[in-house]
Parts: structure tokens; sequence; C-alpha cells
């Protein structure tokens, strides 16, 4: 009994062993590939496959819905142009500023809020 024990444990100390120097060569080729390119180094090159990943898939999705995009340009002009074009249509009646005047509106006296409504 105590040879098979004896055996046994003689087993399980080579395999023991036999692992130890596989983390040991890893951790050993880990170093070595660190050294050659930094973490910096590798998350900058992570990130530039990311961007152009993105870039490839929105030239696919941009050319399978043409009319989508080109709604979508149509309307961010619209936008940026609103100002000029209600000018035109409404001519000098429009004026955005007093459409969002609202200053006379405003009471900044502090008595003039209930402060019992927010205790």
């Amino acid at each position: 009994m105590t040879q098979d024990l004896e055996q046994q444990l003689r087993e399980d100390r080579v395999l023991r062993d036999a692992a130890y120097g596989l983390v040991r060569a890893d951790i050993k080729h880990l170093k070595e590939n660190y050294q050659q390119k930094g973490i910096a180094e590798r998350g900058a090159d992570k990130l530039k496959e990311g961007a152009t990943d993105v870039y490839d898939e929105a030239l696919l999705v941009a050319s399978d819905h043409k009319g989508a995009l080109a709604a979508l340009i149509a309307a961010i002009g619209l936008w940026f142009a609103r100002n000029p074009i209600l000018s035109a249509l409404f001519g000098e009646e429009y004026d955005e500023d007093e459409e969002w005047d609202d200053d006379d509106d405003w009471d900044d006296d502090e008595d003039a809020y209930d402060r019992e409504a927010y205790a």
C-alpha cells in the first residue's frame, strides 16, 4: 500500500513540475512579447482596427441605404438653413430671438418663489 502511495506521489510531482514548467514558459513568452510591443501600442493598434471595422461597416450600410442617407443629409442641411428659409418665407416678421425671448416673464425677486412648496 505504501509503495502505491509513493508511486502516485512521484507521478503527481512529475505532473506538477511539468505544469509549472509550462506556466513559466508562458510567462517568459509574454514578457518577451510585451518587450517587443508595449501595452499602449497594442491598445492603439486595437483602437485603429476597431475604427477601421466601424468605418467599413458604415460604408456597407451607407451603400445599402443610399436613400436614407440622402434624406438624413437633406434634413441636416435644412436644419442648418432653417433661419434663412424661414426669413425668406415670412419676411422680416420672423425673428428667432423674438420667439425665444422670455426674459421679461421671469421674476428675479427671491420672495416671488414659494419656498414652502419646495421644502
